[in-house]
């Protein structure tokens, strides 16, 4: 098992060496208990002798919001190892404080791992912060890492530590060249906990030629089918619904509240920080008819909250879209 964790942080740091200059001052903001996602980022770090600290704010009675807040003060970290969901908390704590462009201004990268993220949510954050927002990393606790970002902000699969193919709903084949599928992965350096063509789930695309000049190939990961949702005949996926959460609003998060006959839903959406209470309903037509444009689809409404539940937020150990923004209604 330590040889399958130093084969895994050896090539993830490689992959992420590019990103990340002999002076940083990495801040890692998550857990390391079930999902060690942290003690990889600290080995990485560790591996390219980069000065960090870990301080995840959901860890009961040792991180705190004023913790973490006064350990950035000192530390003023540029790099920052965050969970999606725990990135949108602390920035809405530190708006709240007025204090989001004073601890933001040392930060130049942000590295989300630990959970979904998309491009819309990257772009909103990156606007908050000010700073470039990265999808860092790809894979399981089972198959280690199988992708991690480039300098131009796209993924690439690992080949030199998993043998990839591609089940195409016919056969499985190598991945060559471009091609989409449920990716399939065989780990080269896991010894521990062998594994052969495991099927991974989830929906890829893959092509070549990266802007970054990288020959390895780019992979676009759609997420899993069986996180797809459909409500009144229109197809639900993290990616179409937060390009019209993020791509439309201020929102700092989101819930799916649906039925189980997929006959009602309704979007809850947390009020982002900066949000003018007065044009809510001009929001609430937009997102309308931004969802009829992408979605198909017509929500029976569309509600502003001031929070939302903590699932939503803490970040990498719901990786699965169902579990941590939909919620299930029972009928009265």
């Amino acid at each position: 098992m330590a040889q399958d964790t130093i084969w895994n942080t050896v090539s993830v740091a490689e992959a992420w060496r590019p990103l990340l200059s002999p002076d940083e001052r990495v801040a890692i903001l998550l857990p390391s208990d079930i999902v060690p996602v942290a003690d990889l980022v600290a080995g990485v770090c560790e591996y390219l002798d980069l000065a960090h600290i870990r301080a995840y704010p959901f860890a009961t009675g040792i991180s705190s919001w004023d913790r973490l807040e006064a350990m950035w003060r000192t530390f003023r970290p540029t790099t920052v190892f965050v969970a999606p969901g725990v990135a949108l908390q602390f920035t809405r704590v530190l708006a709240q404080r007025d204090q989001l462009e004073d601890i933001g201004g040392s930060v130049s990268k942000l590295m989300l791992l630990g959970e979904v993220n998309t491009p819309p949510f990257r772009r909103r954050l990156a606007q908050w912060w000010q700073s470039a927002a990265y999808d860092a990393s790809y894979g399981s606790t089972e198959t280690g890492t199988l992708a991690a970002t480039c300098l131009d902000g796209y993924q690439h699969l690992l080949p030199a530590a998993t043998y990839f193919e591609l089940d195409t709903g016919r056969e499985v084949v190598p991945l060559e060249g471009e091609g989409t599928g449920r990716l399939v992965s065989t780990p080269l350096n896991a010894y521990g906990r062998p594994l052969l063509r495991l099927d991974t789930g989830d929906e890829v695309s893959v092509r070549q030629d990266c802007s970054c000049g990288s020959t390895a190939p780019v992979v676009t990961v759609h997420g899993r089918a069986s996180d797809g949702l459909l409500v009144r005949g229109a197809p639900l996926s993290v990616r179409s619904v937060e390009e019209v959460v993020y791509g439309s609003t201020d929102a700092t998060g989101y819930l799916l509240e649906v039925d189980k006959s997929g006959d009602y839903a309704r979007l809850l959406l947390e009020r982002g920080f900066r949000t003018d209470r007065e044009g809510e309903s001009t929001a609430r037509d937009l997102v309308q008819q931004r969802s009829e444009e992408l979605l198909g689809l017509r929500w029976d409404s569309v509600v502003f909250v001031n929070s939302l539940p903590t699932n939503t937020k803490s970040g990498a150990s719901q990786k699965s879209w169902k579990r941590s923004n939909i919620r299930q209604m029972e009928a009265a």
